[in-house]
This record gives C-alpha cells, structure tokens and sequence, in this order.
C-alpha cells in the first residue's frame, strides 16, 4: 500500500489516496485551528497523539459492537481507514451543557443535562457549521431517513461506550461530535475520535483536558492529550 495523492485538506488532517481503490490515508497533523480557522497554531506532536488516541479509540468501539472505517494504523502520524461516502453532517451528543448551546440557549456552563442531547450539524465551514435537524437532511438529500435512525443509533451507543471508559479513567465525557459515512451501502464510524473533537474534563476538578485548552489560551494542550492518554493506558509514539 502507497499513499499516493492528497484529496483533501482539513483543519488538522488529510486525506490520501491509495494504490488501493478501496482505502485512504488518513494523515494527522500537527496544525490547530478554532473559531472557524480565525486561531491557528501548530502544536508539536499533536497529530502524532491524536492519530495512536483515535486508533486506541476506534479499536475500543469496533471490540464493542461498534463498525468503523478504521483498517489500521500505520505509523505515528498516518492510519490505513476504508474509502466512504461521506455525509455532510456532524452527529453531536452533550452530556454537559457548555461551549456553544450555553450561548445558544442561555444555560449554565457545565449544567448536568437530564439526558444525554443528541443535535445534528451542517459540515460547513463557512456557514459556521449550522444547527439542521431531520426535515432538512431528508427534503435536502442530505441522508434517507433509515440513515438518520441509524447514525443516531449508533451515536448514543458510542456515548454510552465511551463514557465508561473515559469515567473509569476518571475523566467526563462532556460532548463531542462524530462522523458518518457509506461503505458498500453499510453505515459505519468515520473521521476520528480525539481530543480535538470531543470535550474531557477531570472527574475531580473538572480540568479541561481538550481541544478547549486552546480555543481558551490555557495552553498545555498536547500536554493534556498526553495526560489524557495515559490514563487510557495508551504509549503515545512520537
């Protein structure tokens, strides 16, 4: 296997063909934006954590049930993942209130929901990533309505997964997003799973332990990926 042409270029990854019709490449990088790319920094190591984070991850949810788009990973900074259809879609799960709904609905930072919400979002950077809801997917061509129950699906079940895990390594699981895509019509996990798309905080302390740490200037944050990480058991390889 060859990593052969970059397709796309995102925020803190790429996308590489194959000699392979059927896979990628998926590339981490060491960039970090926020705010809509108006904060940018490279942050030396992160794309390595993040890349051996999201495997450790990824493999976690496949021994539990979960299908994703994960092969293997081939180095420290580059895993081998399946060549999806993607949707245009974000499936966000807030365990806690913070970040962007506090603005939104006017609600206390770190409220404690009385279930874990469930919001989709428009992948759109210049529109900022909009709010959409089922009727829009469906009368846009977005997604069929069996892929919405289906991506919610297995969204709450990677919630409910990965909030035992993060807890049990004494960390809270306060929100993150994930993404889906079609491999030979089969719905599975696609992107990643990392720090810089989820928000972790100390059980004790309620420490930012995320992407946050930069988006606030608190600094430290691959240092906290790095702590995050460990408490997960992972050996990090730079």
């Amino acid at each position: 296997m060859n990593k052969l042409k970059e397709i796309t270029k995102g925020k803190a990854k790429s996308m590489f063909t194959t000699d392979n019709g059927e896979h990628l490449v998926m590339h981490f990088s060491d960039d970090t934006s926020a705010f809509d790319g108006k904060k940018k920094e490279a942050l030396l190591g992160k794309g390595a954590v993040n890349n051996q984070f999201n495997a450790f991850i990824m493999e976690h949810l496949e021994n539990n049930g979960i299908e994703t788009h994960m092969v293997e990973i081939i180095d420290s900074t580059d895993s081998l993942v399946y060549k999806l259809e993607m949707f245009p879609i974000e499936c966000v799960i807030r365990n806690r209130a913070t970040g962007s709904i506090c603005k939104r609905l006017g609600t206390e930072d770190g409220l404690v929901l009385e279930k874990p919400l469930f919001e989709f979002f428009l992948k759109n950077d210049e529109l900022g990533d909009p709010l959409i809801n089922d009727e829009h997917i469906i009368s846009f061509g977005w997604a069929k309505n069996d892929h919405i129950i289906k991506m919610k699906e297995i969204t709450y079940k990677v919630n409910e997964i990965l909030s035992k895990l993060f807890i049990e390594s004494g960390l809270i699981l306060v929100d993150f997003k994930v993404e889906f895509g079609l491999y030979k019509n089969k719905i599975l996990l696609a992107d990643e799973f990392t720090p810089d798309g989820c928000r972790l905080w100390d059980s004790k302390t309620l420490k930012k332990m995320d992407k946050d740490r930069f988006r606030q200037g608190l600094g430290g944050v691959v240092e906290s990926y790095h702590q995050v990480a460990d408490r997960l058991g992972m050996k990090i390889e730079t």
